[in-house]
């Protein structure tokens, strides 16, 4: 199973993030994630087999339980690459915790990417020539009190995402296994 571990966005951050989506909707060769996919991967893990989920789990209550809470802040949009024809757009996501769970993560799994971590949220991704699109600067901000194991599943129109399991913030750690089977973000 394709797996990832990330942090998905509440509602009414998720409603500004598809106002600013809209920017794109008149050029051709956007394809925009949809608002209930927003998320910010922490660590993608690719393909693992299913025999790993349970040492996962524990890893990620564990971490949950080490991490306190933080609060979360989007300020702008960016590309990846920066330079040149860019084939993500994306919102630039500040906050202490990010860093300190995906280097966690890391550290304790593993990441064959030598890139350093960069906090983002895909927003659209580009699927044949297309212009960028003009800065949008965002003042929002939430508050991160929990990250999940996702399994992403490839389809035809696009990937489907199911939480496998919510990993608490110094939080009550049991919460996790009561609400994280099988979920839709």
């Amino acid at each position: 199973m394709r797996l990832f571990y990330a942090v998905f966005l509440p509602q009414e951050i998720r409603e500004a993030l598809k106002e600013a989506q809209a920017k794109v909707a008149p050029f051709k060769g956007w394809k925009t994630t949809p608002p209930h996919q927003l998320h910010l991967t922490l660590l993608f893990l690719g393909e693992r087999p299913e025999s790993e989920l349970d040492e996962l789990k524990a890893l990620g209550h564990r971490l949950g339980r080490t991490a306190p809470p933080f609060t979360a802040y989007l300020r702008g949009t960016g590309y990846f690459p920066n330079e040149g024809s860019p084939r993500v757009w994306f919102a630039k996501a500040e906050g202490e915790g990010f860093t300190r769970l995906a280097e966690a993560l890391r550290a304790e799994l593993g990441d064959p990417d030598p890139k350093p971590f960069k906090p983002h949220i895909t927003l659209a991704r580009k699927k044949g020539p297309a212009p960028r699109v003009p800065p949008v600067v965002f003042g929002l901000s939430w508050p991160v009190e929990e990250f999940a194991l996702v399994r992403s599943e490839l389809r035809p129109k696009g990937p489907v995402y199911t939480i496998l399991e919510r990993f608490p913030l110094r939080g009550d750690h049991e919460r996790g296994e009561a609400e994280g089977s099988g979920e839709r973000p």
